[in-house]
C-alpha cells in the first residue's frame, strides 16, 4: 500500500478548546468532515444561506483540489446542504475554507461550533490544454443533451 497524500493544515484562528481536524470517520470514507469554527450558535432560516467558516487553510499539493462536498444525513434530516455544490478549493488557495450552506427546509436550523457541515474530497484535478478545432469527432450521442439517454 502507497503512504497518503500530504496536506498540510494551518488553523486560521485560536480557541482554549481547539476543533478536531478533519479524519476520515471510516476505513474506507472518501471525505473528511468539515466542522462549523464559528462562536456560539447561528440560526439558518429557510431559504437563507450562510458561509460557514472552518477554522481552517490547507496547503494541496500542485494537480490536486479539495471538493467540498454535502453531508447527506444533514440534508436528509434537516434539508441544509451546499449552495454550491461541489465547491472546489485550488491547490494555490491559502485562505480560509468556507463551506456555502443553504436551507432548503421549512424550519429554522440551529448550527453549533463543531457542527460537521460538509466533507472534503481531495482529487485529482489535471491542467488542459484546450485545443480549438473546426470538427468534434461523432460519438453515437451526438449533440443529445439533458434527458436525451432516457429515464
Amino acid at each position: 500500500m502507497s503512504s497518503p497524500l500530504t496536506v498540510k493544515v494551518r488553523r486560521v484562528r485560536t480557541h482554549a478548546e481547539p476543533l478536531p481536524l478533519p479524519r476520515y470517520e471510516t476505513a474506507q470514507a472518501a471525505g473528511l468532515d468539515l466542522r462549523a469554527d464559528i462562536e456560539g450558535e447561528r440560526v439558518l432560516g429557510p431559504l437563507e444561506r450562510m458561509a460557514v467558516p472552518t477554522g481552517l487553510a490547507l496547503a494541496l499539493p500542485p494537480g490536486y483540489e479539495g471538493q467540498v462536498r454535502p453531508r447527506s444525513g444533514l440534508a436528509l434530516r434537516h434539508g441544509v446542504t451546499l449552495l454550491n455544490a461541489p465547491g472546489t478549493v485550488d491547490a494555490d488557495y491559502r485562505g480560509e475554507v468556507q463551506v456555502v450552506l443553504v436551507n432548503l427546509s421549512n424550519e429554522p436550523f440551529t448550527l453549533r461550533r463543531g457542527d460537521r457541515v460538509a466533507q472534503l474530497v481531495v482529487a485529482a484535478a489535471p491542467q488542459a490544454a484546450l485545443v480549438e478545432v473546426e470538427v468534434l469527432e461523432e460519438t453515437p450521442r451526438g449533440e443529445g443533451g439533458f434527458g436525451s439517454t432516457g429515464r
